[in-house]
Order: C-alpha cells, then structure tokens, then sequence
C-alpha cells in the first residue's frame, strides 16, 4: 500500500488513561505520564505494545511515548493500539517518531481551549497522518534508530564540550583577576600608578564629595585581614573592600510595576550573564522614581535576593535605552575612574560566585546578600592603566569563546534536525514511490 493520509481514529484505538499523579504509589510497574521522564506505580492494568499520547499537559501537549510490556497510564494521556492489524499494520516504534515529528502541527491542529489546552479524542481522531506499507515502517524503524543513536552521541559531545566552554571562560576571568594575563603587560609598563595611590585618591574624591553633600558619608570598613586574601596579587595591586572604590549602594525602587509606562524596570531576571537582558520587561511612570532609581551607562547592578545559586549575580548596564530597577537589586557606580567592566569581570567570575556562597544568609527557598555585605566584597584592585589592558585582553578571549558556543549551538540545531532530515526523507520517498505507482496504473 502506498503513501496516504488516514485519521488516526482508523489506524488506532484509543482510550484514556486512567491513573492521577497524585495517587501514584512507587512500585515495580511503570507510570506513563505526560513529562518526559516516567514514574513507577504498584500496579498496572495494560500489558501490551502501546503509544501514549499526551493530551491535557500544557508543557507537553502533543508528546508522545513508546511503550512495550505492563503499565498504567496519567489520565491526562490518551493509551492508542492498532486498531486493524490486518488492513493497517503498524511498527509502533515508528510511528511514535511520527507523532514527536509532527507534533506542533498535529497539536496546532487539534488542540481547544485558551487558559488551559487541551486535546480530546474526537478532534484527535479526525487528524490525518501519512500512511506507510508495512515494510516501509520496518525499513525506516532501523534507519530511525541508528540516526537517533548517532544524535543522542552527539548531543552527549555538545554538552561535554558546553561544559567545558564554562570552565574555560571562568579560568580566563580567574587568570585575569590574579594578574596572570597581564603579567607581560607589566613587564613593558613599569610607571603605572600603582593601586594603593588609586585608593588614596578615591578617599580624596569621596571625602570631597562628602563634604559638598553629593554622596552620604560610608561607615568605615574593616581593613583586610591576610587569612582573608584567597590568592597573592601581583606587585602593584591591592585586596581591598569592594565599598572602598564605590560612590555607594542604594536599593531599587519599591513601586509597582505595570506592563505599560514611560521607562523599563530591570529586574532579576534582566541580569544574565553579566549583561543586560531586555526582554521580558516591566514599565514604569512614576516620575519620583523616573529621577531616584535613573541609571547610567556603567553602573553595577547586584541581585541582592534570588536563589541559591543566583543570589549575587551581576551585571553592568549598558545604556541601549533610559531604564530604572527594582528592589531586589542594588546599584552601585565606580569612583576614581575605576573601570566598570572591570569590576563587572571581578563580580562574575568564581572569586565572587565562592564569596556569595560564603556570605549568603537563606530563608524560604532564598538567600539574600545585603549591601553591607556587598561592601565587604574582598577586591583585587589594579591601576586604571593595567584594568583597560585586561578588559581589552579578556573581551577577546571572550568574544572567541562566543565564537565557539555559535558554533556548539548550531551543532546542537544540526542534533535535533537529524530525526527530522530522516522522517522528511521516509516522507519523500512514499510520495514518489505513490507517484510512480499513479503513473504505471
């Protein structure tokens, strides 16, 4: 029998699955539900070769699983078998990669309702899948099988070398810290005006601000002690509290946001990687908090409340457009002319990451790091001069390992394109097998 297109209420039974995850009991049957992963249940009531169909998960709409032996199926899945072997036989093992294949279309297809989706049996009946002789499904089964080991092999190499892309990236911002990267620009700039005189003249600027009221005076800070300092700074540099080189810490607004306004309101979520991520934004209007919370293109913005895993992180604004931010992050900007992205280098790298694990206080499934403690940050402080050489170095080697990761990710599309390439090919090869029977009748 050729290609053709048959409702799937004529190639299957279906029937809907019976059990409720919350009434799943751990045992020694398997439970088939709408995720991707299955449970285990002390009961079953099918022994058979099935394909369960999720039909009422929003997530996982549409997906489908291959099942061979005893079960219990969610009743949120449709249980579907053969419904005439002898007209219609069919290798259930391809057309479960059939329905994965096809599913955004089959669920675009099939799918009712708007808060919650969902997918019933008559509209599911309705839908057409293509057709294939016996031998046909047979055949592609085996090339299926082969293309989705050599996918999951692949896939397995991407993430091993994500991995580690990860660790390369964090041993460049390590290196960069310590001054191992710099460590020949030293050699060639021997008259740079050594950290310890930066610090003096920060004092300086602040104490003179201070006095002209336009920054509020800090408490002092706890000089550094040796058992403090993680790692020797090279010649030049000195470990100094993060509070020391900034103008202050001030806490975003407390206002609430709408969907709708004059200016963005950043927050967690818009710190990723270090940068500025603008999408998924809230707005405000609120002109008190327009003028207070008004950032500048190289101001810092901790995340002071998150998980954790994601308390502390960081990243430097970037100025692409007039934003505020809200309260669970604090701001801070640099003084003397310290270098933003620097410091943006120093707030991402595992120095830091260690520091918030120290230093993090949890309550209710969060860990918050105040500004206070943020103040305390132990800091490796070059000079300007040697900050603008190490910004420049690492952007490189940064900007080369983002060539990698393109190159990962599009590896990774070539992964997941492979069982598609293979079916579209099963596809093409039954329509022309079809039109070349049409043309010899």
């Amino acid at each position: 029998m050729a290609n053709k297109v048959i409702p799937i209420g004529k190639l299957f039974n279906l029937e809907k699955g019976q059990l409720q995850s919350t009434k799943c009991t751990p045992g020694e049957y398997d439970f088939i539900t709408a995720a991707e992963d299955w449970k285990t249940h002390n009961g079953y009531n099918h022994e058979c070769e099935a394909l369960i169909f999720a039909a009422a998960a929003s997530g996982s709409l549409g997906r489908t699983h291959y099942v061979d032996g005893k079960f219990i199926s969610s009743d949120l899945c449709f249980i579907l078998t053969p419904k005439n072997k002898e007209k219609y036989p069919l290798n259930l093992a391809f057309y479960n990669f059939v329905f994965n294949s096809l599913r955004p279309v089959i669920v675009a297809a099939t799918k009712s309702g708007t808060s919650k989706e969902s997918i019933n049996q008559t509209n599911l009946k309705k839908y057409e899948l293509p057709y294939f002789d016996i031998e046909q499904q047979d055949l592609w089964i085996e090339k299926l099988k082969n293309t989705q080991v050599r996918k999951e092999l692949l896939a397995s190499e991407l993430t091993h070398q994500q991995t580690l892309l990860k660790k390369l990236r964090q041993q460049i911002l390590q290196e960069a810290i310590e001054g191992k990267l710099t460590a020949d620009w030293r050699q060639q700039n021997h008259d740079v005006e050594p950290a310890s005189e930066l610090l003096a003249r920060i004092q300086e600027e602040k104490a003179k601000l201070i006095k002209e009221r336009k920054i509020k005076k800090q408490n002092p800070l706890s000089p550094i002690r040796e058992e403090e300092k993680p790692f020797a700074l090279p010649e030049g540099w000195e470990w100094c509290r993060l509070g020391q080189t900034t103008y202050g810490f001030q806490y975003g607004t407390s206002s609430k946001s709408s969907e709708s306004g004059e200016v963005p309101v950043l927050r967690m979520g818009n710190l990723q990687k270090g940068k500025i991520d603008w999408d998924d934004l809230v707005f405000s209007s609120d002109q008190e908090d327009i003028a207070k919370f008004d950032l500048h293109i190289g101001d810092l913005l901790f995340n002071r409340t998150n998980s954790r895993e994601l308390v502390g992180k960081t990243a430097i604004f970037d100025g692409l457009q007039k934003a505020i931010y809200a309260g669970y992050l604090v701001r801070f900007r640099m003084a003397g002319g310290t270098i933003s992205e620097y410091v943006n280098m120093v707030m991402n790298s595992a120095l830091h990451r260690n520091w918030c694990d120290e230093v993090k206080t949890d309550a209710l499934g969060q860990s918050n790091i105040n500004a206070t403690k943020l103040s305390l940050f132990r800091f490796p402080l070059p000079s300007i001069d040697e900050q603008k050489a190490i910004v420049s170095k690492v952007e490189k080697l940064l900007n080369f390992c983002d060539q990698i990761e393109a190159q990962i990710t599009q590896n990774q599309t070539h992964a997941e394109q492979l069982m598609q390439a293979v079916l579209q090919e099963a596809f093409s090869h039954s329509s022309a097998q079809q039109n070349q029977e049409a043309v010899n009748a």
